[in-house]
């Protein structure tokens, strides 16, 4: 082993054990009874050790390429989160897809159930539920003494989301989660049983306590703007694309890629009825039986059916995929937050990994068109396979790399180019619907380049801007909403869901757009270099086979292939 290998795995293992919802990640059960130190000295404690991690790796020199490449990924990521921690940014982590709450809620998705000492882990958990609660609170509080609070509607929304998981919508979460417990198939000690009421009522009790605490304290504190500023964005956008781009370029190209797109999808409308926009095209797609189900868990089951039969006919044609990643799950979440996302297998691959949708409450129809493409974003060839084989190549990648290295528009550029990627290999040949949900999801991307940076760097809309919209006005919520309730096609539920996310997750929503340009360019970078021998398959093998990493590193160390 390396130093660097070494440092990076001993840096892995020190965070393991003051971590243990990372520790539940990793499919370790060692210390599922306990939570992490959500304090703010629990953070500051974090933030000392990434800096010990950056001397000690800016004191070595790589031995080769591989280690080169390791160090300099790994540079890149943890530098930032320190920049980020100093210049305060921790109270934007409180936004409606992205508060430590979910990210707690989650983790009871994620741990055993199956034996009895599983299940007295989750009592265990729920039980010290309340405590951390308080420290969370006590980090968000500090950051409001300095000033620094998340925008109004943010602490708001969150508020929701622990009424609803409290059973607001009909729904407790707490109730339903050990309810549906048991051991060896049958019911819990009697012992056991009341440690899980009493866990389940006192994270209930915790729960509705931070809602009060942002109702009553955060909220009259926090601002009622909605942007963050362009140093803040600037900062933002740096750590989820891992690369500085040029904001100003990337708003222009954003409208223009839109226009490309809708283009794009008034020709494949035409395909489906001819002579039909592209709204009469969803509405006659809607209609039909065969593309629609009325029944979540059907449509579940196929989900699941897809996501498989995609990965048997993939594998060993156009990727080289581990054993191992083949095993993929379909999963509806037990809440209604309205996302969908995927979450990684453990490190022993005990676990495997898997995609789930939280159904918006009152949804109805389930549309096949439009989610296929879906399952190829969460699945294979997209982050079940990027994530999957990053996890399984101990051999070219040290534990850090493996399990903690993580750019969002790395991995959601990915997925985005394995979208496209689908139609370049044939997969919409025969399916111009399946086409026009794939163009409708990239359109929805494009769209959210427009709009997270023209809102939050306080841009004006372009006087020449291709749609005749709105020329030389300023972005506001209202406006927001507008422009993406003219260019996607979803309920409008979950529209304001996707809006609010926006609006509380400054310079995430366009990794996805921005992190496919970049994966495209790096792609064509390496065709040029590689002329008459390039194999497309060898790309996705060779830049796979680097890890996640900022999409910066990524095209330096692909350039040195």
């Amino acid at each position: 082993m390396s130093n660097i290998d070494r440092i990076a795995d001993e840096y892995v293992a020190d965070f393991v054990a003051a971590h243990p919802t990372f520790a539940t990640g990793l499919g370790d059960p060692s210390q599922d009874d306990k939570w992490d130190d959500f304090s703010p000295e629990g953070f500051a404690a974090d933030t000392e050790r990434t800096r010990r991690l950056i001397a000690d790796l800016e004191a070595l020199e790589p031995a080769d390429e591989r280690e080169r490449a390791a160090k300099e990924a790994t540079l890149e990521r943890v530098r930032l989160e320190v920049e980020r921690y100093d210049a305060g940014d921790l109270y934007l982590e409180l936004n409606v897809l992205g508060s430590p709450l979910h990210g707690m809620r989650q983790m009871f998705d994620l741990m055993p159930r199956d034996t009895e000492e599983a299940v007295a882990n989750i009592a265990a958990r729920l039980l010290a539920f309340p405590e951390a609660v308080q420290q969370v609170t006590a980090s968000f509080r500090a950051e409001a003494e300095a000033g620094r609070v998340a925008a109004r509607l943010q602490v708001d929304e969150v508020a929701k989301h622990c009424d609803n998981w409290n059973g607001a919508n009909g729904d407790d979460f707490w109730r339903n989660l050990v309810d549906g417990l048991t051991v060896d198939g049958g019911e819990p000690s009697q012992e056991l049983r009341e440690k899980l009421v009493k866990g389940a009522a006192a994270a209930r009790e915790a729960t509705a306590s931070f809602a009060e605490f942002l109702r009553t304290e955060l909220a009259p504190k926090a601002p009622a703007k909605d942007a963050v500023g362009r140093e803040r964005y600037q900062r933002a956008s740096r750590f989820f694309i891992g690369e500085e781009i040029d904001l100003e370029e990337t708003y222009a190209w954003g409208w223009q890629e839109l226009a490309r797109i809708e283009a794009e999808m008034d020709a494949t409308a035409e395909r489906i009825k001819p002579g039909a926009t592209v709204d009469e095209a969803i509405e006659y797609l809607d209609a039909q039986p065969s593309q629609n189900m009325a029944d979540k868990h059907a449509f579940r089951d196929w989900m699941q059916e897809l996501a498989e039969s995609t990965i048997a006919d993939m594998a060993d044609k156009h990727f080289d995929i581990p054993e191992p990643v083949r095993a993929i799950d379909c999963n509806l979440a037990p809440t209604e937050d309205g996302a969908i996302y995927y979450t990684s297998p453990a490190e022993d691959f005990s676990r495997p990994g898997a995609m789930w949708w939280s159904v918006p409450s009152g949804q109805e129809l389930f549309s096949k068109w439009r989610e296929r493409t879906t399952v190829y974003h969460e699945g294979v060839p997209g982050h079940h396979l990027q994530i999957g084989q990053t996890i399984y190549r101990r051999e070219l990648l040290n534990r850090f790399q493996r399990t903690m290295m993580f750019c969002s528009g790395h991995a959601e550029g990915w997925a985005l180019y394995s979208e496209r990627l689908m139609e370049e290999l044939g997969y919409y040949d025969d399916d111009p619907a399946g086409k026009l949900g794939m163009l409708d999801g990239q359109a929805m991307r494009a769209a959210r380049v427009i709009v997270d940076i023209g809102l939050h760097c306080e841009f004006a809309i372009p006087e020449d801007n291709p749609f005749g919209w709105r020329p030389g006005e300023q972005w506001d919520a209202e406006k927001m909403f507008e422009f993406m309730r003219a260019h996607c096609r979803v309920e409008d539920d979950m529209l304001q869901f996707e809006c609010n996310r926006y609006l509380g997750w400054a310079g995430q929503a366009p990794s996805y757009k921005v992190g496919e340009r970049l994966w495209m360019q790096a792609r064509a970078d390496y065709e040029s270099r590689k002329g008459s021998e390039f194999s497309l398959k060898q790309f996705h093998t060779d830049a796979l086979n680097l890890g996640a990493m900022g999409l910066g590193p990524f095209a330096d160390a692909l350039k040195r292939l």
